[in-house]
């Protein structure tokens, strides 16, 4: 199971915001979309940065609320990992829990082609569990 089957079951495209959004515009975009992180681009449409509500809550604990008047780039993760819709959700799921983080870019031949979560990862992962349950179940019924 690769990751591209995730991108598959998901909305096309990515949310994302520019590096002088203002914090509480980032916040504003994570609540209408009811997501948790938000992809942040450069001009030119490269990845500069991830800001998930934990940098925002960070920054709220540093700054506090005068935080929300400040650009994007002040808070948001600079170093992103990514992954590719090659990639295995095992892979995937061991990288999220190491570098413990809940949002990957999904990136192939340098195009950004998606974003998934570790709730996507854990979706899928339980539907394939599942589905192989059934199997057995059927197999065992019929056998």
């Amino acid at each position: 199971m690769t990751v591209a089957a995730i991108l598959k079951e998901k909305k096309p495209g990515v949310i994302t915001a520019n590096a002088t959004d203002s914090v509480e515009t980032a916040c504003q975009i994570l609540a209408d979309k009811g997501i948790g992180a938000v992809l942040v681009l450069r001009p030119d449409g490269s990845i500069a940065g991830i800001l998930s509500e934990r940098d925002i809550v960070r920054g709220m604990a540093m700054v506090g609320a005068d935080i929300l008047q400040q650009n994007v780039d002040s808070i948001m993760t600079k170093n992103v990992m990514i992954c590719s819709s090659k990639d295995t959700v095992e892979d995937i799921m061991h990288l999220m829990t190491k570098r413990r983080i809940r949002h990957l870019p999904v990136v192939d031949n340098g195009r950004l082609t998606g974003m998934i979560s570790i709730g996507d990862v854990v979706k899928r992962r339980i539907a394939n569990t599942e589905m192989e349950a059934e199997a057995l179940r059927q197999y065992i019924a019929t056998g």
